[in-house]
Parts: C-alpha cells; structure tokens; sequence
C-alpha cells in the first residue's frame, strides 16, 4: 500500500468534517420542522386566528370607548381599595420572607440535612409556585372568608414558593472556599450555615425579595376578583353594575399604582444591592 501524504490526510479531515456538519444540519432541520409542526397543531388545538383578532377589533374598540371618560370622583372610593392593596403585598411579601428563609436552606444541596429533604423541600415550593396566587385565594376565602386577609395568605404562599427557590439556587452556588476555610476551623455545621453560607447570599435575596414586593403589588390588584380584598374586588363590582367610567377609574388607579410601585423598587434594589 502507497504512503498516505499530508494532503491525502487533509482532504479526508475536510471530508469527515463536511459529513459531520451535513449530519448536524439534517438534525436540526429535522427539529425544526418538528417544532413547526408542533406549533401549527398547537396552534389548531387553541384556535389561534389573526382573523379573529381583526373582526374582533370593532367590538373591542367599543369596549374601550365605553370606558371614556374616567369617573375621577370615584377615586375618593378607592382611596382605601388601594391602600389595602398595598397593605396585602406588604404583609404577604413579608410572610414569604420569614418562611422562605429556612426552607432555602431545606431545599439546597449542599445545606439540607438530608437528600430526603431537599427532595421534599423542592416538590413543596415547585407545588407553591404551580399554584397561581387566585386558587390560593379562593382556598383561603374559603377557610378565612372574604376580606383581604385571604389575599395575604395567598400572596404570602405563592411568594414563599418562588422566593425560596431563587434563595435555594443561591446557596447552591455560593464560593466554596469559604464554607471549607469554616469547616478547617472546627466550626459547626449551624455555624458555616451563618456565618460562611448567609452572608454571600444576603445582598442577592434581598434583591429578590424587593422584585417579590413588586410582584406582590401586582398580583394584589386582580385577587379582589375572587373576594379577596383590594382594587380587584372594585374593578370586579363596577363591571359586573356596567359602570364603564368607574371601571376606568379602577384600570387608571392601578396602572398608577403599578407604576409607582415600579419605580421605588427599582429605586430600592439600585441603593441595596
């Protein structure tokens, strides 16, 4: 058999190399036209037509100009709506803090005290954050009966979920070197948790919980829909009555609401963190 030259062996490379990307390519148009088609049926299955939102347009403009002009002598009745709203976020963030606290450290890896409950610990703040904060709500207006106290609850519970996640997550990923240089020292398990694991993570929970604030604020506004509290049970009232103007009101206070919201949180997390 003849010597393989070094140009022999380069074209063979460029051969494999042009095989490889023709598979690579045949892949990913085979995923793509996979994804296509799941979409265009997806699509099927939801009923989605551009068609639809066009002939819908005259009568969605007719909604609106319905709404016109806002009825602002009925911001003296949301006055205490709002204030309430504001109140179910605070005290529903709150809660979520207090009880994400030692269940982040439940569900990370390298602090839960046992690989049963980390596992237990994240199959319960995945089913805390599954739940919408309107089925909690409904839940609790259930036990607790209607008034804002159920939307703390159902604001609190949902928060926890998502707050202890993101904490979780920062624990997991915290710079090891220190939580070893504590354990070289002889310190205790309950020791390298405060004082080698808490302060890397604190700067970037409080970050989370002031974007939760934010959130909470938000979600606060609609669960008055299900006779929790706030400017949902309101907006909810004078749309049922067919009180268009007020309804407006009640859109108009909630985007201020939302608005301001936005801006001291962001104002909050810029000096925290």
């Amino acid at each position: 058999m003849g010597s393989v030259t070094f140009e022999d062996a380069v074209n063979a490379a460029m051969r494999l190399e042009a095989q490889a990307r023709t598979r690579r390519y045949i892949k990913l148009s085979a995923w793509a036209a996979l994804a296509v088609a799941a979409l265009w049926y997806s699509a099927h299955q939801i009923k989605f037509s551009l068609a639809a939102v066009i002939h819908g347009v005259p009568f969605m403009w007719d909604f609106i100009t319905r709404l016109f002009p806002p009825d602002l002598g009925y911001l003296t009745v949301l006055g205490g709506a709002t204030v309430e709203t504001v109140q179910i976020a605070i005290w529903g963030t709150l809660l979520a803090i207090i009880f994400s606290i030692p269940l982040a450290f439940l569900g990370a890896r390298n602090t839960s005290p046992h690989i049963v409950v980390f596992h237990l610990t994240r199959l319960l703040l995945n089913s805390l954050r599954a739940i919408n904060e309107l089925v909690f709500a409904l839940i609790f207006v259930s036990a607790v009966g209607l008034g804002p106290f159920a939307g703390v609850l159902a604001v609190a519970l949902h928060a926890t979920g998502m707050l202890a996640k993101f904490c979780a997550e920062e624990i997991e990923g915290v710079d090891k070197g220190q939580v070893e240089a504590q354990m070289a020292t002889g310190a205790s398990r309950m020791q390298v948790i405060l004082f080698g694991v808490a302060p890397q993570i604190v700067p970037q929970f409080i970050g989370y919980a002031i974007y939760r604030l934010d959130v909470s604020i938000r979600s606060a506004t609609v669960l008055g829909l299900v006779g929790a509290g706030g400017l949902g049970f309101s907006l909810i009232q004078t749309m049922k009555l067919f009180k268009y103007h007020q309804t407006a009101t009640c859109i108009l206070v909630i985007f201020l609401l939302v608005l301001i919201s936005d801006w001291i949180c962001g104002k909050l997390r810029r000096r925290v963190i």
